[in-house]
């Protein structure tokens, strides 16, 4: 059985973006087009590591003089591996956050030719996990790694390529990257494909505006700009994204026992006694007397969302966050990370093809099921859902539809694609 987990943020995002888009058409990533192109040789690799909030994964890459990606002996387009936990489970020991990493740098040092490591260029690209630290501890942790990376390793390396991704950068990268597998860049942004990503710690959301449109986009009380404008394959994008922090699948379970003050939540399969631990804090996870219901779960997520907080804008998604437009001009919108995950386990798609049809619909139709099971009648109806997560399978389903239709206002019915990996020149990159 599969445990829950996210599968590819900075995966689609950071190889295909800062190794591919922005070297070949922007100045953003000018230092990987210099070391990628500054030897005489036929290939060239780079090392990504993905800092995610539930993990960490190391990515190598082999480019041609084309900065086309070309395979690595057995391993096809990609060399990739991870580990467990993520940075921010060492908030109290940044040395050992660190040196969870090495692993995964001795696997890449391992792939690499030796003659070529001091001129591969090694990035590391933190999310929502280091986002949500207090004070100092996400800033002391990437000093860690920056040493480590120093002195552990000859790739190419500057203290500047390891840094904490905004969520608008996040969210703005997935876009860029999937849509570059597409082939929909360089053509009108109608063209191009809405991306949703849910995460652990966030979910991001992004899709192309007109110009006319995106001249609308009121400032963000957050500071980041609700929308970016970029030069992609020839083309000019106004870029709406946004990144709900604390709205991704596993801060969502903290903020819906939260509802519950520490008693019993009707989210909660019967027969589960237990407590769900996320940000280094414990929280009750015990049912109802009556065990879980899908009417009060969801009244508790809707609160969760903040469905009704004031909306200052034309239309709003949640919590006030206007919605550049909304999705419905939008013909092919890509759901990924846990949607795929948790859809794959409960039958909505294939686990093994690279992506499928879904309907919202049918997230809420596998919590109808989940909400009515007891603990131990669960396992046998959805074996593919990993122990830990069963306790949680009602208001997981629960969450994802109402974020989908609620949150984000997809009709029930209409069609969205899930996304796990997605095939490159007919092979694959997770």
């Amino acid at each position: 059985m599969k445990m829950l987990k996210k599968n590819s943020s900075l995966g689609l995002m950071t190889c295909l973006v800062v190794l591919l888009i922005c070297v070949k058409s922007s100045h953003e990533h000018s230092h990987l087009r210099r070391n990628l192109l500054s030897n005489q040789t036929d290939s060239y690799y780079a090392v990504i590591f993905d800092a995610g909030s539930s993990g960490s994964r190391v990515h190598v890459f082999r480019f041609s003089q084309n900065l086309d990606l070309l395979p690595i002996g057995e391993y096809g387009l990609e060399v990739f591996d991870k580990v467990k936990p993520g940075l921010s489970s060492y908030e109290n020991d940044p040395k050992a956050a660190a040196k969870s990493l090495e692993p995964l740098l001795i696997k890449a040092e391992s792939v690499v030719p030796i003659n070529l490591h001091t001129d591969t260029p090694v990035e590391l690209g933190a999310t929502a996990g280091l986002r949500m630290l207090k004070g100092n501890t996400a800033e002391r942790i990437m000093q860690s790694v920056r040493n480590m990376l120093k002195n552990e390793s000859i790739f190419e390396y500057k203290d500047e390529w390891v840094s904490i991704l905004s969520g608008t950068q996040e969210g703005s990268y997935f876009w860029v990257g999937l849509n570059y597998l597409l082939r929909t860049l360089g053509k009108s942004y109608q063209n191009t494909v809405a991306t949703i990503d849910l995460g652990g710690g966030s979910v991001q959301m992004a899709f192309a505006l007109s110009k006319e449109n995106s001249e609308k986009a009121p400032i963000n009380l957050d500071g980041e700009k609700y929308v970016l404008q970029k030069s992609l394959m020839g083309a000019n994008y106004y870029l709406y994204v946004h990144s709900y922090l604390n709205y991704g699948l596993l801060a969502s379970r903290a903020d819906i026992l939260k509802v519950s003050r520490n008693s019993t939540s009707p989210c909660i399969l019967k027969g589960t006694y237990g407590y769900y631990t996320y940000g280094g804090v414990a929280y009750k996870a015990s049912p109802s007397p009556n065990g879980s219901s899908l009417r009060k779960c969801k009244a508790i997520v809707w609160k969760t969302l903040k469905l009704n907080a004031p909306c200052k804008y034309h239309t709003c998604t949640f919590n006030g966050v206007w919605n550049g437009g909304g999705l419905d001009a939008f013909k092919n919108i890509y759901i990924s990370s846990f949607f795929f995950d948790m859809a794959s386990q409960v039958n909505i798609v294939d686990p093994k093809t690279s992506s499928g049809k879904a309907k919202p619909i049918q997230y809420l139709n596998a919590a109808k099921i989940a909400c009515k099971l007891k603990d131990e009648e669960v396992k046998y109806v959805f074996p593919s859902v990993d122990s830990k997560d069963l306790p949680y399978l009602c208001m997981d389903m629960i969450y994802q539809f109402s974020l989908l239709v609620d949150g984000f206002g997809k009709f029930w019915y209409n069609d969205v694609v899930c996304l796990n990996i997605f095939s490159y020149y007919k092979k694959h990159i997770t």
